[in-house]
């Protein structure tokens, strides 16, 4: 579950929908990545039960699945205005982003985008 908040555009997306039902043209407009890229992510979170949708003519309107959804993001907020900024500046190992991790070595025969 917390894969489907780990990721930032599925994190952005859940929040947008924290204020209501959305199109995806909403979400690709509120959340600034590409069509295929916010359809991706909304059927990975409507996969793990975070996010559902309805049809409305010809569009789909997705929502947060459950009032419990909606209460551990209110949570995380209330906890991030309280720890965040420990949260962004620990340095602990496991605490680092994966983006912030160095990259693991490869040997040097192996091609490019190996390993």
């Amino acid at each position: 579950m917390f894969r489907g908040f780990g990721d930032p555009t599925r994190l952005a997306i859940l929040t947008e929908l924290l204020d209501g039902e959305r199109r995806v043209v909403d979400l690709v407009a509120a959340v600034g990545t590409s069509q295929s890229n916010v359809s991706g992510h909304l059927a990975c979170l409507k996969g793990c039960g975070l996010v559902a949708d309805r049809p409305e003519g010809r569009a789909v309107r997705y929502r947060l699945a459950s009032p419990a959804v909606v209460d551990l993001l209110r949570q995380a907020e209330v906890l991030l205005a309280e720890v965040g900024d420990a949260v962004a500046l620990c340095r602990h190992p496991h605490m680092r982003a994966v983006a912030d991790r160095p990259a693991p070595e490869r040997p040097d025969d192996a091609p490019a985008g190996a390993g």
